[in-house]
Formats: structure tokens, C-alpha cells, sequence
């Protein structure tokens, strides 16, 4: 899985959701399926969308039984169409059994995000700005989600609270000002690192450029008022716009003229993709 820079974090992640599910063991499975018994499957799509999670899938069942055949009949960021078979499975059946729900709970996720994030994109296709997605992940599968963010199109934020300054409003609150907040952060962070300041108006916009932002976040802002600050911005900063984007109205935020847009849904609020696993 080479899309996954952390492979050793990408095991840690199924095996603890193996042992979450597992326990001591499938006892359905065990009771009713001889040890030695063999079985083909394959994993379809039930509803059109965008395929991603399958190399996490493989991974699923491999953890299971490391001699499983794992065919892949479809690539991820590929269209799915209802009926579509996206993998093919041969090996032994406790494993695959016992792997179903777990590898299907990963890729009917991952998909689903995938296939929202590719909605948004195509929505507003001929502008710069470009989906990008938030911290708003389930605990533990950032770097799933994240993966799947790219697959369908978007692109990823900081990934942690380690690898970008993000200034809050709460940051805010503390440090006094704007100005404060960026001096405070800029003599502490590496001179590599990009710092970006969460707006809610047009002099807190302006304040952020004289401090020096390089991205500034204009939070729940109309996209009027949006056009404004790409005005005074000028091209100075990046500007990302935040804050309940949806579908009827990012195409608006978009034509404002900034050059990110975030979006927090792509990984809270996506629906999973339908996806079954049928032996054959």
C-alpha cells in the first residue's frame, strides 16, 4: 500500500479493529466452517460512486489468512456502477468470513467520502479553488479518510495539530489580537512552517495580512463578502473559505475567487457507499 507513507500505523489500525471485532474469535464462523474449507467471493458495488479503500480491504483479509488470492477488478478513484464487481476473492473461508464486515465497513467509508468529495469537485470544476478536508475525522481513521479525500479528488489539510499553525478564535481570545497570536507563533515554529489565522470579518482580514499570514481562513463569511477580502488580499495570502459549505452553495464560495474551500462533511457526514461481499 504504497499510497500510505506510515504502513506500519496502516496495520496498527486494522489490527486493532480486527481485535475489536474478533475478540477471541468468530464463533459463528468456527462452529458451522470447517478450518480447511475454501471459498471464492466477490465484493460488489450495490450503487454508483467512487471506489476507494480497496488495497485496505486486501490488507483485511491478508491479516486473516496471508495465502488469500485478492483480485482486484477495479482501482481506487475509479466510477463504480451498481453491479460492478471491484474485487475478487479466493482463500480460506474463516477468513473471509470472519474479515467481511470489517473489510466492507473500511471501503463502504472510505467510498463514500471518495464519492462526496467527487460531487463537490465536479461542482465547482472550472474554478481554482480547490476541496480541501478538516480534522473532523473518526478517532483513529484520519489516515484512511484523508487517503480517501485524495482518491475522490480533494486535498488534505494538516494532517495533526503538529504540522501546520491554525489560529482560532479561541487562540485568539487567549493571546489578545491577531498580531499577537502570529508574533507569538512565528517565534516558535519553524521558519518552513505556514501559519493561517481563522477571520470572521473584513478588519480581522486585514489585520491577519499586516501580521504576516500566509493563509488566512474566512469563517462562515457570505461569498460578497469574500470577493472583498480577495480583493484586499490581493494575492498576498491564501485565502480558504470555512464553514457550512454545502452543496447549493459552493459553487458561490468558489467563484468568490478564493483558493481553498474546507469542508468538514467530507469525513463527518459522508454516507457510505453500499458494497457486498457475495460468494459464489
Amino acid at each position: 500500500m504504497a499510497m500510505f507513507p506510515n504502513i506500519s500505523a496502516v496495520y496498527e489500525l486494522i489490527d486493532l479493529a480486527l481485535k475489536e471485532d474478533v475478540g477471541s474469535g468468530d464463533v459463528t464462523t468456527n462452529s458451522i466452517v470447517p478450518a480447511d474449507h475454501t471459498v471464492t467471493g466477490l465484493i460488489i458495488a450495490r450503487e454508483e460512486g467512487i471506489v476507494a479503500g480497496l488495497p485496505v480491504a486486501e490488507a483485511v483479509f491478508r491479516r486473516l489468512d496471508p495465502g488469500l488470492c485478492f483480485s482486484f477488478l477495479a482501482q481506487d478513484g475509479e466510477q463504480a456502477e451498481d453491479g460492478r464487481p471491484l474485487a475478487r476473492i479466493e482463500g480460506n473461508a474463516r477468513a473471509v468470513l470472519t474479515g467481511e464486515r470489517l473489510a466492507l465497513n473500511f471501503l463502504q467509508r472510505l467510498s463514500g467520502i471518495a464519492t462526496y468529495v467527487n460531487r463537490l469537485a465536479r461542482l465547482i470544476a472550472g474554478c481554482k479553488a480547490k476541496i480541501v478536508d478538516t480534522r473532523k475525522t473518526a478517532p483513529g481513521l484520519r489516515v484512511f479518510e484523508k487517503y480517501a479525500v485524495r482518491v475522490g479528488g480533494g486535498g488534505n489539510h494538516r494532517f495533526g495539530l503538529y504540522d501546520a499553525v491554525l489560529i482560532k478564535d479561541n487562540h485568539l481570545k487567549v493571546a489578545g489580537s491577531i498580531t499577537r497570536a502570529v508574533q507569538l507563533a512565528r517565534a516558535q515554529v519553524p521558519f518552513t512552517m505556514k501559519i493561517e489565522v481563522e477571520v470572521e470579518n473584513l478588519d480581522q482580514v486585514q489585520e491577519a495580512l499586516a501580521a504576516g499570514a500566509d493563509i488566512i481562513m474566512l469563517d462562515n463569511m457570505d461569498p460578497a463578502v469574500m470577493r472583498e477580502a480577495v480583493n484586499i488580499v490581493a494575492g498576498r495570502a491564501l485565502l480558504e473559505a470555512s464553514g457550512r459549505i454545502t452543496e447549493t452553495n459552493i459553487l458561490a464560495v468558489a467563484e468568490a475567487g478564493v483558493d481553498f474551500i474546507s469542508v468538514g462533511a467530507l469525513t463527518h457526514s459522508a454516507r457510505a457507499l453500499d458494497i457486498s461481499l457475495e460468494l459464489m
